[in-house]
């Protein structure tokens, strides 16, 4: 089992930023993607970007330019650094891990419990 916390989450203007994080531990909780998906009222859950455990990065379009992921192997913690924020950004952030690579939801064995993030324009 792998356990996944974020944090960072809140309420930014139009064109500000904000960087969350996901801290996961457990059995095992090394050599996993790492990666941040997101979810507005009414629509389904989206992929933002993701991680590997060697540091091969993948971001949807939408975000490219904009967010950056990273993380800190030792310390088992991945980053969202999310700058430019627009109101369209408005949304639940979830972190997910999976061994391998993924950009669909239902590839991810562990979720976090999500984090808010309001854009306000």
């Amino acid at each position: 089992q792998v356990q996944l916390v974020e944090s960072g989450g809140g309420l930014v203007q139009a064109g500000g930023s904000l960087r969350l994080s996901c801290a996961a531990s457990g059995r095992a909780s090394s050599g996993y993607t790492m990666a941040w998906f997101r979810q507005a009222p009414g629509k389904e859950r989206e992929f933002v970007c993701a991680i590997t455990w060697s540091g091969g990065t993948g971001y949807a379009d939408s975000v490219k330019g904009r967010f950056t992921i990273s993380r800190d192997n030792a310390k088992n913690t991945a980053y969202l650094q999310m700058n430019s924020l627009k109101p369209e950004d408005t949304a639940v952030y979830y972190c997910a891990a999976v061994r391998g690579w993924g950009t669909i939801p239902s590839e991810y064995a562990y979720w976090g419990q999500g984090t808010q993030v309001t854009v306000s324009s």
